[in-house]
Parts: C-alpha cells; sequence; structure tokens
C-alpha cells in the first residue's frame, strides 16, 4: 500500500512540476481576467463587440504581417488594415459591400506594387499582404457575422452572444483538455514536423474535452441542438480548431518564429491566442445559418 501510495504521489507531483514549468498559472490569470470581461462585451454586442473583434483582427494582423516581413516579404500593412477592418464593419452593418471590399482590395494592392522601386518578389508581396486579409480579416470578421445573426433572421438578440459563447467555450476546451492532456500523459508526437511540443495524446484530450463542451452547452446555452447534436458539433469544432492551431504553427515556423507576440502573459500574440477561433468560428456560423437559425 505505501508503495502504491507513493506511486501515486510522485506521479502527481511528476504531473504538477510539469504543469508549472509550462506557464499554467499565467494561462489561468489570464483566463480568470480575460473570460468575464470577453463575457460581458459579447453580451452587449453592437459597437462594442465590433471594436473587440476588430482589435483582435488588427492586433493579429499586424502580427502576421511581421511575420511576413521576417521572411523577407514587404506587404502593404495599411492597406491591409484597412480592407480588414472594412470587412468586419460590414459584417456589422449586415452590408453587401464585402465582394466590393475584397475586389477592391485586391485591384488597389496589385496596381500598388507597380510603384515599389524594385520589383523583385512582386508575387510573393501581393500573395502575403492578401492571405493576410483573408486569413484574418475574413475568417475573424464571422465572429461579427455570427453575432449578428439573429438581426439577418429577425430572431432573438441574445442568440447571437450564446452562438458566439458556444464556439468559444468549445476552442477554450479543446484547448485546455489538449494542453492538460498533453503535459501529463502525452508521449507520441503529433506533428513533430510543425509543432514538436504537439502529441497524439493531447489531440485526443483535446477532441474529448470538445465533445463534452458541445454536449454541456447543450443544457441551457444551445438549447435547440440536441445532446447528440452539440457533442458532434462539438467533435468538429475540436478538430478544425486543432487545425487551425498547426496552420499558425506551420507559417511560423517557416517564418523562424517561436510566438508571433508577448502580448498575453502565457499565450504569445493574439494570433496565438486565436488561431484556433479563426478557423472554428466560420465552419460554426455556416452551420447555424443553413441550419438551425
Amino acid at each position: 500500500m505505501t508503495g502504491a501510495a507513493g506511486g501515486r504521489e510522485s506521479w502527481w507531483t511528476r504531473t504538477v512540476t510539469r504543469l508549472l514549468n509550462a506557464g499554467i498559472l499565467p494561462r489561468l490569470l489570464v483566463t480568470v481576467i480575460g473570460v468575464p470581461c470577453l463575457y460581458v462585451i459579447t453580451l452587449r454586442g453592437g459597437i462594442f463587440f465590433l471594436v473587440l473583434v476588430d482589435l483582435i483582427i488588427l492586433l493579429g494582423l499586424r502580427e502576421f504581417y511581421a511575420m511576413m516581413k521576417a521572411k523577407g516579404y514587404q506587404p502593404f500593412e495599411v492597406l491591409g488594415y484597412f480592407c480588414a477592418l472594412a470587412i468586419s464593419w460590414y459584417a456589422w452593418r449586415q452590408g453587401v459591400a464585402v465582394p466590393l471590399i475584397l475586389t477592391a482590395s485586391l485591384l488597389v494592392i496589385m496596381v500598388r506594387e507597380l510603384w515599389r522601386p524594385q520589383m523583385h518578389r512582386s508575387l510573393g508581396h501581393i500573395a502575403v499582404t492578401v492571405f493576410g486579409i483573408m486569413y484574418v480579416g475574413w475568417l475573424g470578421s464571422h465572429l461579427v457575422m455570427m453575432r449578428q445573426l439573429p438581426a439577418l433572421v429577425g430572431a432573438e438578440d441574445a442568440i447571437g452572444a450564446r452562438l458566439v459563447f458556444f464556439s468559444a467555450l468549445v476552442v477554450w476546451f479543446t484547448d485546455t483538455g489538449a494542453y492538460l492532456t498533453g503535459v501529463a500523459i502525452g508521449r507520441r508526437k503529433l506533428a513533430p514536423r510543425i509543432s514538436p511540443k504537439k502529441t497524439v495524446e493531447g489531440a485526443l484530450g483535446g477532441l474529448a474535452a470538445a465533445a463534452l463542451a458541445g454536449w454541456v452547452c447543450t443544457k441551457g446555452m444551445v438549447p435547440f441542438l440536441t445532446p447528440l447534436a452539440g457533442t458532434l458539433l462539438g467533435l468538429v469544432g475540436g478538430i478544425v480548431g486543432q487545425a487551425g492551431d498547426l496552420v499558425e504553427s506551420m507559417i511560423k515556423r517557416d517564418a523562424g518564429i517561436k510566438d508571433t507576440a508577448e502580448l498575453i502573459p502565457g499565450h504569445g500574440g493574439a494570433l496565438d491566442r486565436f488561431d484556433s477561433l479563426l478557423f472554428t468560428v466560420p465552419v460554426f456560423y455556416y452551420f447555424f445559418r443553413f441550419f438551425i437559425v
């Protein structure tokens, strides 16, 4: 009995030490402070939520362009910021001008390249500028589109906040489940070429946590989903969210950067924190748009 108790104590000691070394305390602090703030702003909606999303887009796009400059590209940052924020604005207003903005952005960026003194890597400069707008600006604008979805279909405004909360909780459960499982029992590398610290066990733990979040949310937050539908949707969110995390890791590795910034203690930059959400929210938005709301 003593040996078994000692073994359990040793396992717990090792696990706690791993968690502390992996920076769990800053993560907890950010969660305790950040989640209530995000909850209040999302519930309030309107211009307040738009400003929050625009701040995320602006910081994320700034970090993305910084990575591209580290690769030797020279994106048109001001044009990129303007176009990305314009997309989110028209998403909030439910306007029909988003295709116009995307078309005009592409034309202006290509024409603007004509004035660059050196023609070296012109294609790359244009490509990374446009890709940043689409990756951060367009995908991020789906947060606004989801919050405004009830206004589009004449439903109750509070539903939009619930959909955003549901998406955020699935992502948060996925990240937390993957992180805790990976630190505690992670052994087999998931994608060592892209992200050496991610493990198969962590990914499976993230999927289990995402499915749990989907199931729990059907009890009150999204009661229009059955428990089975909520569980399956959570599982899809867990898969898509982890894919988004890997994509951002791939971009960082190609750019030779560990973290996009040191903006959020324990989390890195805005893009590090919201990379999974950029993938999950569009998938959830179109599901809710076409099948639920």
